[in-house]
């Protein structure tokens, strides 16, 4: 193993910052998903109730919003799936970005190949975040049309 000297550790570290910054937008990414997925599921608890105390046509419209919701909840659970993975391929960057520091293999193409799976998973989940939010405005019991 070889011993890096003290300003190539202090160099590492430099080039770690950016993606620690992207690491800290996707958590703040996956907590305003995660609140939108607990108020999903808090209405989808809300309607399975309500279907057991309601009665005629209002059953029917009940159902219907319980299965939006249900459509709901999987695209949030995929916006965050991707959203995760974009996570631990910027993870995966920091730390090779480190262990390039100490050996003598050359890490360039799979920092390039990580860098490239973590924008185009975080592109994704916002593309599918986007989509959740036009589907909350398109709820049937949202009055904005």
């Amino acid at each position: 193993m070889n011993s890096a000297p003290l300003k190539d550790i202090g160099h590492v570290i430099q080039l770690a910052i950016a993606p620690v910054f992207l690491l800290s937008a996707i958590s703040t990414l996956l907590g305003v998903l995660s609140g939108r997925l607990a108020r999903v599921i808090d209405r989808q608890r809300s309607l399975a109730f309500a279907l057991t105390t309601t009665a005629g046509a209002a059953t029917d419209l009940v159902r219907r919003e319980h299965q939006f919701q249900l459509r709901r909840a999987r695209v949030i659970y995929t916006a965050i799936t991707m959203a995760v993975v974009s996570a631990f391929c910027v993870a995966m960057i920091i730390c090779l970005a480190f262990v390039d520091a100490f050996v003598s293999a050359d890490l360039k193409v799979l920092v390039a190949l990580f860098f490239v799976l973590a924008t185009v998973a975080l592109a994704g989940s916002l593309a599918t975040f986007l989509l959740e939010i036009f589907l909350a405005l398109n709820s049937p019991d949202t009055p904005i049309r």
